[in-house]
């Protein structure tokens, strides 16, 4: 069995590293840290971390100011929190202002699993993809998020990077060529297309294996970015297979599906079909077991993909 990683394990690991050479790196966070995986950093460089208590709003607007004195913050607390809480405070004083802030949203989606409803976000794509100007990014696994989070790092302008709480099985490698705005094709098909991003990436490749046992030949492709969406990739999946199927921990509102579909009516059509939150509230259980109550597994994206065909 492949080794497992949590996306927001890899993002504690990351930001150590990078506190020792970016002296203007600043991290803050919301009294989460030990779940945020932060907790490290603020031991490494207790002078570059700061604690804002159960207040998000606050967390946001003084991350906003910090980036206005010339420092890179990355702002951290689970995304309900982030997307939730404090979006009035992203929009105006992060978004409208275009400022160097990296919101750092943990425990998204259906895999935050015990926590139950209140905690589990499906719509905080959706809110952040409208924002002018925000660099939308979900890490499928603990190496992509390494490698996407060190190019946010180093981009100029606001971004909101989803991470989850749950150990998922590493599909990269450390050095992996992923560029931000860029999907990766994990493996080639050509009766269909599987277009997923975060968690459901891992979902999708068993899929594809599945799949193939029945003779049918599944592409899979990680759009690990949102937005900007990689537009060219889902043109070439569009004309060279039989239709499109989405996946994603989050609401087939707003989100990845919608991302796609928009794209795709406007200028190359294709059937498809949405895996995803079918616009219900989550409940509290075991990740692996709420992905198959709430139709997110991969025996779900092989059904979709018969649909389609």
């Amino acid at each position: 069995m492949a080794d497992k990683m949590a996306t927001r394990q890899a993002y504690g690991e990351f930001l150590v590293e990078k506190g020792k050479t970016k002296k203007n790196l600043i991290v803050m966070d919301a009294d989460l840290s030990k779940s945020t995986m932060t907790a490290a950093f603020s031991k490494a460089f207790p002078d570059r971390f700061f604690n804002m208590g159960i207040a998000e709003q606050n967390l946001m607007g003084s991350a906003a100011g910090l980036a206005a004195s010339g420092y890179v913050v990355c702002a951290s607390t689970f995304a309900m929190f982030a997307s939730g809480r404090a979006f009035e405070i992203i929009r105006n004083s992060i978004g409208y202002t275009k400022a160097n802030v990296k919101i750092c949203a943990t425990h998204a989606g259906i895999s935050v699993g015990e926590d139950g409803a209140s905690h589990q976000t499906f719509e905080d794509i959706a809110l952040m993809r409208t924002i002018p100007g925000m660099t939308v990014l979900n890490p499928s696994d603990g190496n992509s998020a390494k490698i996407l989070l060190e190019q946010a790092i180093e981009a100029d302008g606001p971004f909101y990077i989803r991470l989850g709480r749950a150990a998922v099985p590493l599909a990269y490698a450390q050095d992996a060529g992923l560029k931000i705005g860029k999907a990766h094709c994990l493996r080639e098909g050509g009766d269909c297309a599987i277009i997923a991003t975060g968690i459901m990436v891992d979902e999708a490749l068993k899929a594809a294996e599945i799949l193939a046992g029945e003779g049918i030949s599944a592409r899979v492709i990680d759009m690990h970015t949102i937005k900007p969406l990689d537009g060219e990739a889902v043109e070439k999946a569009a004309r060279e297979t039989k239709g499109i199927v989405t996946a994603e921990e989050h609401s087939v509102i707003g989100g990845l599906g919608s991302a796609v579909a928009e794209h795709v009516a406007l200028n190359c059509p294709v059937k498809m079909r949405f895996v995803g939150q079918n616009d219900v509230y989550g409940e509290s259980g075991k990740p692996d077991e709420l992905l198959k109550k709430y139709n997110m597994a991969a025996d779900d994206i092989v059904k979709a993909v018969k649909s389609l065909l």
